[in-house]
């Protein structure tokens, strides 16, 4: 049975359901797309009858519908859940889903009038995008950590093996939701995996160690997502093997920070300098590029990303290691 055959009926008798109203222009995959690990992520599954996640809450794992609903101009998201966790994963749903990121700052005329013609115009053109602040620590935190210093294709790779391989199946994967939707192992699952596994998965030993040594404080971590994002990205920091790229990572998706910058990125900062000044630059050049926006620098970043804007490329194509800071 595909999930456009599942019966209304069947939908309708979810364990617990809400209907979010945004309150204005609202983009669903545009939103929670920055969530995604890449087309293959077995925990969030785009399908003909709307968007469907798994994840774990306090209450136990649980699986999530996202759909628009209502008439054409409403805006609403309809919101569904399954599993033992249906009702904590309904309740946080609006807050990933963005209502609380506020762009009325950034959309002031006179601060409009600061920004790039570019960002401007992109902003324009996306009035409906929101950041997501999903409050989950560990799960953007250990597919960020597998990503350190690898290209994403390796990181993606071995995240899904790890994901198939260790992570259980999300309630009503089957039934209700699709088949292959997978609930991303718990700290404790994680911390079982053997050093085998991980290097069947392609991921060294200073990437498992690294989230080793992070989730033995699992509890802790949980707990950084009702610090401001500046201050969780501080104490995710005194984590050996965790630098300032991880911790933006993780915030910008658990915080829907709208300053925080992925500095260490491999790409990001030649992209910005070019986008902005026609040359490329390094992190601290990146920065003092950005420093006139603080307080929405990641929302600029994001602009200029969905500009449309393709960074010249000089010479051949490079297939060495991405070596992004950690």
């Amino acid at each position: 049975m595909t999930i456009a055959d599942v019966p209304a009926g069947l939908a309708a008798a979810a364990d617990a359901s809400v209907r979010w109203h945004p309150g204005g222009p609202f983009d669903l995959l545009q939103t929670i797309g920055t969530l995604q690990r890449g087309n293959g992520d077995p925990s969030i599954r785009p399908a003909p009858d709307g968007l469907w996640l798994a994840f774990t809450t306090p209450s136990g794992p649980a699986t999530l519908r996202l759909a628009a609903a209502g008439p054409p101009g409403e805006h609403a998201v309809e919101v569904q859940a399954w599993g033992p966790g249906a009702a904590a994963a309904a309740g946080s749903a609006p807050r990933m889903l963005g209502r609380d990121d506020d762009w009325s700052g950034f959309d002031e005329p006179a601060f409009h009038a600061t920004l790039p013609r570019m960002v401007v115009e992109a902003r324009r053109r996306n009035l409906a995008v929101r950041l997501p602040a999903t409050g989950r620590l560990i799960d953007s935190l250990v597919p960020t950590i597998l990503e350190q210093k690898v290209t994403v294709v390796e990181a993606r790779r071995g995240y899904r093996y790890l994901m198939y391989r260790f992570g259980t199946p999300a309630p009503g994967a089957g039934t209700v939701a699709p088949a292959n939707l997978m609930v991303q192992p718990t700290a404790e699952q994680w911390l079982r995996i053997p050093s085998w596994e991980w290097h069947k998965a392609g991921v060294g030993p200073q990437r498992s160690a690294t989230v080793m040594r992070a989730l033995r404080s699992a509890v802790a971590l949980e707990r950084l997502a009702v610090l401001p994002a500046a201050e969780a990205a501080a104490k995710l920091q005194t984590i050996p093997g965790i630098g300032a790229w991880t911790a933006a990572e993780v915030v910008q998706r658990t915080h829907g920070c709208p300053d925080s910058i992925a500095v260490g990125d491999y790409h990001l900062a030649a992209y910005v300098g070019a986008a902005l000044t026609g040359r490329r630059t390094d992190d601290a050049g990146m920065l003092r590029l950005l420093a006139p926006w603080t307080g929405h620098r990641q929302r600029v970043v994001r602009m200029i990303g969905l500009s449309g804007f393709r960074k010249p490329t000089f010479g051949p194509r490079m297939t060495i290691q991405d070596h992004r800071g950690h």
